[in-house]
């Protein structure tokens, strides 16, 4: 892909031999504004998701009648029926732990009105975090891993069979990641006969999760900006801001209910009516 400067410069060059000698003094303005005023514009690149998942729809539907059934479990929560709990799992992995070179500069009146941080850093590396949202009371399951790999993610299932009363079960809104469906996952779930319910996400579909709220959330507040000495200290860091988000622990919603067409109301009935996968 050529710069303005580069495409000025060979117009400049060979517009007059093509019978364009008003160009051969084009600048790069000159350019741009040849380029934005014609109706293909090839030199931009307008970027667009491919669709992958042909249950797209049919997937989304089912997960966004699943949120609206969560909100009415919700407005009643003395219902002796409810035994099912449903949490939102992901994973967020490359949480880089960064360290300063320098120290950072304190604000000084009339001198640096901001913090002064140096540019330079060190990476120390990576972690993960693993995260299960509960969406009946905001409490968040977190555990910090150097990978995601299935044992992690079988280590985080364990906690939530250990949080969770032993007389109802635990409906998991999660995509297909490789460690939600592996051998050795399965495997664990088989161990725990209808303990836990599956719901997949469809595929370019991490927008319908609830949890990414949480992940957002995270990302704006208590990771911004963090520079920290180790790894470890960025893992602890990183579970004390979930612990103070669950001192004071929010329900996150779905809000556009729009999107659920008026037959799926009527599945909202029976669990039995919509399909999701039982293990």
């Amino acid at each position: 892909m050529r710069t303005l400067a580069q495409l000025a410069k060979h117009v400049r060059k060979h517009a007059p031999a093509g019978g364009h000698e008003s160009l051969i003094h084009a600048a790069k303005a000159t350019i741009h504004r040849i380029l934005k005023s014609q109706p293909l514009q090839p030199h931009k690149v307008r970027y667009y998701l491919e669709k992958r998942d042909q249950d797209f729809e049919k997937k989304m539907h089912e997960v966004l009648a699943f949120y609206k059934e969560i909100e009415a479990q919700n407005d009643n929560p003395n219902n002796q029926a409810n035994k099912m709990v449903t949490v939102s799992v992901d994973e967020k992995p490359g949480i880089q732990a960064i360290k300063n070179i320098a120290p950072d500069l304190a604000p000084k009146p009339g001198t640096y009105p901001r913090m002064g941080r140096d540019y330079e850093y060190k990476r120390l590396g990576t972690l993960s975090l693993l995260a299960a949202l509960d969406l009946h009371n905001g409490h968040i399951t977190a555990q910090i891993h150097e990978r995601h790999r299935s044992r992690e993610f079988i280590s985080l299932l364990k906690e939530l069979d250990d949080h969770y009363p032993e007389d109802c079960t635990v409906r998991l809104i999660l995509d297909n990641h490789s460690a939600h469906i592996s051998k050795e996952t399965m495997a664990y779930l088989t161990s725990r006969p209808n303990r836990f319910i599956y719901v997949h996400t469809p595929k370019h579909g991490s927008w319908l999760n609830l949890i990414e709220t949480l992940f957002s959330k995270i990302l704006r507040t208590f990771l911004k900006r963090i520079r920290v000495e180790s790894k470890q200290e960025l893992k602890v860091r990183v579970l004390k801001g979930i612990d103070e988000i669950n001192a004071e622990p929010v329900v996150h919603h779905w809000k556009n209910f729009d999107m659920v067409p008026p037959f799926l109301n009527s599945c909202l009935k029976s669990w039995n009516q919509l399909h999701y996968m039982v293990l």
